[in-house]
């Protein structure tokens, strides 16, 4: 899988632009605030429909204009696909390969994989377990299309019920059973595609991970769920704990008027020799965790997918010490294309700059 060209138009600071990705490494060099972030954001957003940075899609538009439109070059099993999206807000968007409207979403993101490597990333651990989800729920839809779906239609019941429970102002209401009926349907199924993805990740992570930090140091993923306490368990024993919860908790959610127990609150623990990585591991220690993550992820797309999916490294070179950024391009076959952000040529070694394609990014 390869990305060859790009094509923005009002997309952010470029009013029109165009980018040929002629080989497998490609850095994008230029100063701050220039754009370099802005257009991997723009392949990222072709890949999955959305912005790893923005709320929503009017938040990318050029300033003073109504829509923007991301335009991409894909070959794919040796055949040339042409990705298209016009996004006019509020309006629905526009969604067409090689040229043919389609209504799916799953359908679009189903081609382009990538594995999205940025400096909030080195932060996860430190972030809130709302950005952890966000972490677990983008890596599971490069690999199961309908995901992000099916996470959408979880919200949407979730809202109205959230809306539900603040009109009730303390009173039960025969409604609720309703809502908390479609949650269980549709959380169980999250949950439980959540704890899939970790389990067929988790070895390769340590792996990962063994190789960086050595024998000293042992990690577990942990899924900590609102629902239950074991691991693993089938739709239906989810379900049904999903159902038993909901059940204990209803008369505080009607108290409180919001949802209180569901894939929404969930969280991913990180242990480091028994104890918990955000509190007690080192920087060095946390964003060793996240490299081994990030490797993982381009290997079980590969698995899953049969193409290797594009890195995007955003400015994350800077803020890894030598020997991590060795071990990442030591990782990054010369078949897999890469698509590198930086302030600072000098930051890649001679030798790796011969076969790159360099971008300059100015005014």
């Amino acid at each position: 899988m390869k990305l060859k060209e790009i094509y923005l138009l009002n997309y952010r600071n470029y009013e029109e632009f165009y980018a040929n990705f002629c080989k497998n490494k490609t850095v994008i060099v230029g100063k701050n605030a220039q754009g370099k972030t802005n257009l991997l954001e723009s392949v990222s957003y072709l890949s999955n429909l959305k912005s790893f940075r923005a709320k929503n899609d009017k938040e990318i538009i050029n300033f003073g204009k109504e829509f923007f439109r991301i335009k991409g070059k894909v070959e794919k099993n040796e055949t040339e696909i042409i990705l298209d999206v016009w996004a006019n807000p509020p309006k629905k968007k526009l969604i067409k390969i090689n040229d043919i409207k389609k209504t799916k979403y799953s359908e679009f993101t189903d081609i382009l994989k990538t594995v999205k490597f940025t400096v909030d990333d080195l932060l996860l651990l430190r972030g809130s377990p709302k950005n952890r989800r966000e972490w677990l729920d983008e890596a599971i839809s490069q690999i199961y299309s309908a995901y992000s779906d099916r996470l959408s239609k979880y919200n949407r019941i979730k809202d109205q019920k959230n809306n539900l429970l603040k009109s009730l102002k303390g009173k039960k209401s025969d409604l609720l059973k309703i809502w908390n009926e479609q949650m269980v349907t549709t959380g169980s199924n999250i949950v439980y595609l959540r704890e899939k993805y970790l389990k067929e990740i988790i070895e390769e992570v340590k792996k990962n991970h063994f190789d960086i930090a050595g024998k000293e140091e042992e990690l577990e993923i942990i899924y900590k769920s609102t629902i239950k306490e074991e691991k693993y368990c089938e739709i239906d024993n989810i379900a049904k704990q999903f159902s038993e919860k909901l059940k204990e908790k209803e008369e505080e959610e009607i108290i409180r008027g919001k949802s209180l127990v569901g894939p929404h609150r969930d969280d991913i623990i990180f242990l480091i020799n028994g104890k918990d990585a955000i509190s007690f591991a080192s920087q060095g220690q946390q964003r060793t965790i996240v490299l081994a993550i990030k490797l993982a992820e381009i290997n079980i797309i590969e698995r899953k997918t049969y193409q290797k999916p594009i890195l995007l490294l955003d400015d994350v070179l800077a803020e890894l010490d030598k020997y991590r950024q060795r071990f990442l391009f030591e990782r990054i076959e010369n078949d897999l294309q890469a698509i590198i952000t930086t302030t600072d040529l000098n930051t890649f070694e001679e030798e790796f700059l011969k076969e790159v394609n360099i971008i300059e990014i100015k005014k």
